[in-house]
């Protein structure tokens, strides 16, 4: 399996990266990607990814936006320039919390996209309640990309999928009571465009038994979130880990050594 998507370089993690990987490849996590969501993370998560052997994301999250100057092309530019980087992003549009100005968010969104054109990369997408604003501005460019941590709606599936991204799963499936939608929602997501992903040290699953006392998640738990969507898919758990594997090679054009 692989993690498309952990927040390695959250400050719950510090010291920890070591032991964190180990115990992520003791559990059958054979890579993961480290998510940067400000100028300062990329680097980190950069950083993380050529000292331990990872892949990487460079960007604004939509929180962060309002940080954005105007070097945050040359920037990323620069950190995109290292074969560990494999996608621009976390970049998107959040109007759940606002933590920056929605016209902001739309603007440092547009820069990011137009740079990942530009350098004919994909990009690492976060989208809450702004759906309808976030398929416009993606139709403005020929990007392609994953839509991460995906908990919306039927239509907002189809539409994402109607533009060919992928659609990334976490551990709010795992959840009984906030993930039944997207529970009934996995089977008709096409198997060829699925990444699963933990957003750790974020949405532990709650399958897991017992619950680990720290309530702190990591890639070593990622198994709960295939074994959940295999059974929602009716299938054995290593056909998705094997499918969303090579989901994951394809998605960011890496070489996939068996």
């Amino acid at each position: 399996m692989i993690d498309a998507g952990v927040n390695l370089t959250n400050q719950q993690f510090d010291n920890q990266h070591t032991d964190i990987i180990a115990r992520a490849h003791a559990a059958g996590v054979s890579n993961m990607l480290v998510i940067g969501c400000d100028i300062s993370s990329s680097e980190s998560a950069l950083t993380l990814a050529q000292n331990h052997n990872l892949y990487a994301t460079v960007g604004v999250h939509p929180h962060d936006a309002k940080t954005a100057d105007n070097t945050l092309e040359e920037q990323l530019s620069l950190f995109a320039s290292n074969k560990k980087v494999i996608a621009i992003g976390e970049c998107g549009l959040d109007y759940n919390r606002d933590f920056s100005p929605r016209d902001i968010q739309r603007n440092v969104f547009r820069r990011q996209l137009a740079l990942a054109e530009q350098l004919n990369f994909p990009v690492y997408l976060h989208e809450r309640d702004a759906s309808e604003d976030m398929l416009n501005i993606l139709k403005e460019f020929k990007v392609q990309g994953v839509l991460h941590c995906f908990t919306g709606n039927a239509e907002a599936l189809k539409n994402y999928l109607d533009l060919g991204l992928y659609i990334g799963i976490t551990g709010w499936v795992c959840d009984e009571r906030r993930g039944k939608e997207l529970q009934q929602l996995i089977p008709s997501i096409p198997l060829d465009k699925l990444l699963i992903e933990t957003d750790a040290p974020f949405l532990i699953p709650r399958t897991i038994k017992p619950k680990p006392k720290s309530r702190k998640n990591e890639p070593a738990y990622l198994s709960y979130v295939c074994h959940t969507i295999a059974q929602l898919y009716k299938l054995p758990d290593d056909v998705v880990a094997t499918q969303t594997t090579k989901n994951f090679y394809t998605l960011f054009n890496l070489e996939h050594n068996t």
